[in-house]
């Protein structure tokens, strides 16, 4: 394959668990003859795939290349389609094993350098678990896939807010003794560049607390003197546009001051972005060095086959992942010009 003359953004797009929505969510993703006009798509599947997706999404697949173009896409079939077919609707070894399978080689274009960005489809912890995948989560499954061992975080965003998060998936015992002023400050960081990467020229950044009423001047807790006020202090003696931290109960009802909020552990912002905004909203796994990004939702076993799944959040999932491998390539070429 060869990518080099291309100055456009170079995506690979996986299918995600065959067992789910996904492959019938990313041929809509490809039917969209704009999408192909905006970055160079590598589709991680069998051409039988591909054309079964197609028919349950009631939608025509664009023109296939062997090399990037507008209007078309690559598809990179290895022959690789299983004779007989994970089980629909349903979690499985099997599923798990083909998801992983896509993943990795789309791991493996990002590791040399031909795509600046993945965009996976839903797909199923407990599948991928059956099939081996024993990491925390698959933020750190792409994190070890890749070597990389600096700061990362789950962005989650819906519609003018993203958000991060200073821990992720850990019991919430232990969410206390992981909340330091180096996390806090590094998450604020990651934040600040993505927002900064995907077109925000100066990103502004509110900084949740950890205890109740912002720890009540450390009646109900410390954390907020000792760790996150120090780091957030850190990222502004830096020139970052951050301010914290406040009531994890109101910072959301002034979210339109902020583009990012940092959130201490996994609900504290999981259950404010899903009220304000579950349709439409994207994950990225920040802070990787290649983009990565997928819908917000699940599987939805429940409507696999029939067509109707929404493509809103796989698009908008796409549109990051365009947006900020777009801006990371250029600022890449200014600086070997």
């Amino acid at each position: 394959m060869s990518t080099a003359a291309s100055p456009r953004p170079r995506v690979a797009l996986t299918l995600g668990d065959p067992a789910g929505v996904g492959p019938e969510l990313a041929a809509k993703l490809l039917a969209r003859r704009e999408n192909l006009e905006k970055a160079d798509i590598f589709v991680l599947a069998d051409r039988s795939e591909l054309e079964a997706a197609a028919a349950v999404a009631g939608v025509d697949l664009p023109p296939l290349a062997d090399a990037p173009a507008p209007g078309h896409a690559v598809l990179l079939d290895d022959g690789s389609a299983p004779t007989v077919p994970a089980p629909a609707r349903q979690v499985s070894k099997e599923a798990g094993e083909r998801t992983m399978h896509q993943l990795l080689r789309a791991l493996d274009l990002a590791r040399r350098g031909e795509v600046g960005a993945i965009v996976f489809t839903p797909l199923n912890k407990t599948s991928l678990h059956l099939a081996g995948m024993h990491a925390e989560d698959e933020l750190r499954w792409f994190a070890d896939e890749l070597g990389h061992t600096g700061t990362t975080s789950e962005i989650n965003i819906i519609d003018g807010l993203w958000t991060a998060r200073v821990t992720s998936h850990i019991s919430v015992a232990e969410v206390a003794s992981r909340v330091t002023a180096e996390a806090t400050t590094n998450a604020i960081r990651l934040l600040h560049q993505l927002l900064s990467d995907s077109g925000l020229a100066s990103p502004r950044i509110g900084v949740c607390a950890l205890n109740p009423h912002n720890g009540e001047n450390g009646l109900f807790g410390r954390e907020e003197i000792d760790e996150i006020a120090p780091g957030v202090a850190a990222a502004q003696a830096e020139g970052l546009d951050v301010a914290g931290p406040f009531p994890s109960d109101t910072i959301w009802l002034a979210r339109d001051r902020y583009d990012g909020i940092v959130t201490m552990y996994h609900d504290q912002g999981q259950i404010a972005i899903k009220l304000l905004g579950f349709d439409g909203g994207v994950t990225v796994q920040g802070g990787l060095p290649v983009v990565i990004a997928t819908p917000a939702h699940g599987t939805a076993f429940d409507i696999v086959g029939k067509g109707v799944a929404s493509p809103t959040s796989s698009q908008n999932a796409l549109d990051v992942a365009i947006a900020v491998a777009g801006r990371r390539a250029a600022r890449a070429a200014a600086a070997t010009a």
